[in-house]
């Protein structure tokens, strides 16, 4: 029995970056062997197991022979007799197929740390057409990668173009399509895992929503009107990467440009209706996580609003604040105040303007008012819902008066 550091963990370790996780292959071995070193067997079916102290995937070498339609047609083979080459084969990428013996030597029969040298993201074989989630992660690989100077092999491309006319996409489930999604918002330029979906017409299939943004030729927004999509788009993608890991906020941000109406459908003030429920459609369809998901759909809905922040009304401001529950839940108005302060850089960032002042002022109007105690309204005997009211009055009187002592241009 033989095992082999596989995957991942050689491949990066040959590019001097950081590992994260070891995979393991174990070829001649069997269930039995591992089950008797204490190794955890993971599934009832699947040849993976923990090993007992390191708790790191070990896999029996295993070969894969096509039986259906997507990413779980396949029938697996796993036995002594099954080759380290015949493991390797069924992988992705010629890079993520690079074995590493106990020694140190290197096994690559696909020529992967050419491909390394050569920054080349290609397919090994024409047998990567039978799992369409390689598009996705071919596009994640790029932008994983792609500050490396990676590309994608021509004929890779071509291949992921044919995957996507023969509907294989169709078979992949909304959390696969959204665990990759995720993990491209992890890497440096997710902005990259888009237009390589772009590129070999996947996003049409899978975010319809998002194609939109690439093929419309200017925004529809008042505020974006000059600006085309994707250049602009893309731009805004990698600087706020740069600015932040949080998913939420990378989400809300590439949202607020989906197709919006140029006039709020909403009866309810400053608040559009029709771009919240796209976003909130979106992010239902594929399982988006709650925290994400409800960012994403109050910045969608606020958005004008957001980005006209100082010209609007103190009460304005007090109303929206209770429009989403900013008094149990603050983190979301640190979060809208980036976002703001982020959309007046990134399209201000070449004209004059006191952009010190501006910064933060979601963030600083809520500071001023989020302490007025409520102790004092019941001490003066309000009841009911004049308490509410009476509240609202002294945050709005407070924040007016801020206001004016910074001189920040507000509606009475």
């Amino acid at each position: 029995m033989k095992v082999y550091l596989v995957g991942g963990a050689v491949r990066d370790s040959l590019l001097n970056l950081p590992i994260k996780d070891r995979d393991w292959v174990v070829v001649g071995g069997t269930k039995e062997i591992l089950l008797k070193k204490k190794f955890q067997q993971v599934g009832k079916d699947f040849p993976v197991f923990l090993h007992p102290e390191t708790h790191e995937e070990y896999a029996l070498a295993r070969k894969e022979r096509k039986s259906g339609r997507g990413y779980t047609g396949f029938h697996t083979e796993f036995d002594s007799d099954v080759t380290l080459e015949e493991d390797l084969i069924r992988r992705d990428l010629t890079i993520n197929a690079i074995a590493k013996d106990k020694y140190g030597n290197y096994i690559d029969p696909f020529q992967g740390k050419k491909d390394l040298e050569l920054r080349l993201l290609r397919h090994i074989s024409d047998s990567f057409m039978e799992d369409p989630l390689r598009v996705l992660r071919t596009a994640r690989f790029a932008a994983s990668l792609v500050h490396l100077g990676f590309h994608i092999d021509n004929k890779t491309m071509i291949l992921m173009s044919k995957m996507v006319k023969k509907n294989e996409l169709l078979y992949l489930t909304k959390n696969r399509i959204w665990n990759e999604t995720e993990k491209a918002f992890k890497t440096s330029n997710p902005h990259v895992y888009f237009q390589v979906l772009h590129a070999c017409q996947a996003l049409y299939s899978i975010f319809p929503e998002i194609f939109f943004l690439y093929e419309r030729k200017r925004f529809s927004s008042p505020l974006f009107k000059n600006l085309y999509n994707s250049c602009f788009l893309s731009m805004g993608l990698s600087k706020i990467r740069i600015l932040t890991k949080d998913i939420s906020i990378q989400f809300s941000y590439l949202c607020q440009f989906l197709p919006q109406k140029t006039e709020f459908s909403s009866t309810k003030k400053n608040y559009d209706e029709y771009a919240a429920a796209l976003v909130k459609r979106l992010c239902n369809r594929f399982n988006v996580p709650l925290n994400i998901r409800e960012l994403a759909v109050l910045n969608a809905g606020f958005y004008v609003f957001l980005n006209s922040i100082h010209h609007q009304s103190s009460k304005n401001i007090i109303d929206m604040f209770s429009k989403i529950d900013a008094w149990r839940k603050p983190d979301r108005i640190y979060k809208l105040s980036f976002l703001s302060d982020f959309n007046l850089f990134h399209h201000n960032q070449n004209k004059t303007f006191n952009f010190k002042l501006k910064t933060g002022f979601l963030k600083k109007c809520f500071f001023i008012i989020k302490d007025i105690s409520v102790k004092t309204i019941l001490n003066r005997g309000f009841k009911g819902y004049k308490i509410r009211n009476e509240l609202n009055k002294l945050r709005v009187k407070k924040l007016e008066l801020w206001r004016m002592k910074k001189n920040i241009f507000f509606k009475k």
